[in-house]
């Protein structure tokens, strides 16, 4: 197999975009899309669902997505082996991320790091968003994890995934057992929202206004981990990544239920300056991040907890996060009188 062009593969599947695989993968929007059906012609199946938009993976694309992410997994851990033996990677990564991106996540590609890599320091830093793009902006940062990414003239945006959003409530509400549901079904519901100023609630701002329905807000955070709680102690319901309730879903405290809403995902992307010269110790957790595997080992997301209930203590030592009711301009979230 060509590496070359598993990357390829993994980049058009990971963007849902051939034009963008192949920007990723500096080769032209034609070459790219020949390559994928002359691939399909080889296996004899459809990998690309191309009567959607964005492009979808088919079953067959599915397999093959995942087949190249372990190839290429094992392809970096190969070049980093070897690298080691030729010269141990060296010098400092200083890395800027959301909250949300996922703790007991970042807990396990931080030690898998370290093991790989003893000689080198990485420093994480978890802020807002727009400090997250402000440390990359004045050099502050190397990489900066970050949701709905926007590249622009000084920052560039490499896609790391897409999480799907579902609705969040407490393992005693009364939608906690239902495998879908509808939007209109929280009409009116409390609800406990993100800041204004964060573009996920844009999102779900404009989720709920195009499903027209109206929920009660009673509360809104900066820290994802702060709604999650408020959710668990029944304060209201929200519309979160699945994927960054699994802690409390496994503990019995939240449910997250299926919403009847294609395409509602939060982009999760790595930001870098534009012509940035990365050393050895960034490229390395580049490459770590971009191979890292979507779903954690039932072992990991267990040892990742006491890395979220740390960050949480020190969220709420620090008054980072408080509640707040003041009005707000969506329509479609009602401050609670």
């Amino acid at each position: 197999m060509n590496v070359e062009h598993l990357k390829l593969f993994r980049d058009v599947a990971q963007t849902r975009s051939i034009s963008r695989g192949a920007s990723l993968n500096g080769v032209t929007q034609s070459a790219a899309s020949q390559h994928v059906q002359e691939l399909e012609k080889m296996l004899e199946v459809e990998l690309l669902d191309r009567s959607r938009r964005p492009l979808a993976l088919t079953p067959a694309g599915r397999l093959y997505y995942d087949l190249c992410r372990d190839v290429l997994r094992r392809h970096e851990e190969f070049a980093a082996a070897l690298g080691r033996l030729k010269s141990d990677v060296e010098g400092r990564v200083r890395v800027a991320s959301i909250y949300s991106v996922g703790l007991s996540e970042m807990s396990r590609i931080e030690e898998e790091y370290a093991r790989a890599f003893p000689l080198a320091v990485l420093e994480i830093e978890y802020l807002r968003p727009e400090r997250v793009r402000e440390a990359i902006e004045t050099d502050r940062a190397d990489l900066g994890l970050i949701s709905y990414p926007e590249p622009s003239r000084e920052i560039a945006v490499i896609p790391w995934r897409e999480e799907e959003m579902v609705l969040a409530v407490a393992a005693s509400h009364r939608l906690a057992h239902r495998d879908v549901v509808a939007a209109s079904e929280i009409a009116g519901e409390a609800f406990v929202a993100f800041d204004e100023d964060l573009p996920i609630r844009h999102e779900v701002d404009r989720f709920l206004r195009e499903q027209g329905v109206m929920v009660d807000l009673v509360m809104h955070f900066d820290v994802i981990q702060m709604i999650k709680e408020a959710v668990a102690l029944g304060s209201g319901v929200s519309i979160l990544p699945r994927r960054v309730m699994r802690p409390e879903i496994k503990q019995g405290r939240l449910a997250a239920v299926a919403l009847k809403a294609p395409g509602l995902v939060r982009p999760v992307g790595i930001i870098h300056r534009k012509r940035k010269k990365f050393n050895p110790a960034a490229q390395a957790f580049l490459d770590l991040l971009r191979n890292s595997p979507e779903e954690e080992p039932e072992a990991i997301q267990h040892a990742g907890r006491a890395h979220d209930s740390r960050l949480f203590a020190q969220v709420r030592k620090s008054g980072t996060a408080s509640a707040k009711q003041s009005p707000v301009e969506s329509s479609n979230l009602t401050p609670s009188k």
